[in-house]
């Protein structure tokens, strides 16, 4: 599994500084526009047309980070936003991410790409649970599951390619993602996908605190813990009240009031 940070908001700085007078902290106009910090610091003084800075405590944008985080007010993360494309997760995963309906997901089309092949899994691809890693005997069960799920698909997509070469109504991509449709039928939770995921900081903070817990999925626990190690490197002032914390059942992720 892998989590990769793809995209992100980018701030106006200038526009702002005229409009306001308010200057960032941060020297680096680069820094600046690309990081979603400012952006929420100035969504946050405009509610209170705060733009000068008498209180060292909140002069820097890590301070005055702090301060929101601590009051609650939380709004403000909603107006920066930060896009990963996490890949070699299960379907089982993508199935609990939709329910985050305030992160935008595309996913890998099981219509479109074809199971096997050089545009899809082979026989030998699929993932396994966090509790059967590095049990031998669980994932040669596992293995046995999907590669008679590969063949069967397989199976189908052969004979109905067969079956179908003749049907003048569709076009040849019309045709495979029909056939495709239909065989998917045989693929189980572990098959694997790829989604892109666009969420602003106060649902990814939410995703987090939700998910990188004991009690959440285990694979979700995992892509979570990613999730929070990619976006608080990138934008530390806005994860800066949480930490990754090694329990009695593994990591998870502590808020820090």
């Amino acid at each position: 599994m892998t989590v990769r940070l793809i995209g992100w908001t980018h701030f106006d700085v200038l526009g702002a500084e005229e409009e306001t007078g308010w200057t960032p902290d941060d020297d680096d106009m680069a820094e600046r526009s690309s990081n979603g910090s400012y952006l929420t610091e100035f969504a946050g003084r405009a509610c209170y047309a705060s733009w000068s800075k008498p209180n060292p405590a909140t002069a820097t944008n890590a301070g005055y980070m702090a301060h929101i985080l601590e009051v609650g007010h939380e709004s403000v993360l909603e107006h920066a936003v930060a896009t990963v494309y996490i890949t070699n997760v299960s379907r089982a995963f993508s199935h609990e991410m939709i329910r985050h309906r305030h992160i935008s997901p595309s996913q890998l089309s099981q219509r479109f790409v074809n199971l096997v092949g050089p545009n899809g899994p082979t026989s030998d691809d699929f993932v396994v649970p966090p509790l059967f890693e590095g049990d031998e005997e669980a994932i040669e069960v596992l293995h046995g599951v999907w590669k008679t799920a590969v063949e069967a698909y397989q199976r189908l997509v052969e004979m109905y390619e067969d079956r179908l070469s003749e049907a003048p109504v569709q076009t040849i991509t019309g045709r495979r993602k029909t056939i495709r449709e239909a065989a998917r039928a045989v693929l189980p939770n572990m098959t694997p996908t790829a989604l892109v995921l666009t969420g602003n900081h106060r649902a990814w903070r939410h995703f987090i605190n939700l998910r990188a817990q004991y009690a959440a999925d285990a694979e979700m626990r995992h892509v979570a813990i990613d999730v929070f190690h990619t976006l608080s490197r990138a934008f530390p002032a806005l994860y800066q009240d949480m930490r990754t914390v090694l329990g009695d059942q593994g990591f998870y992720v502590e808020t820090v009031r």
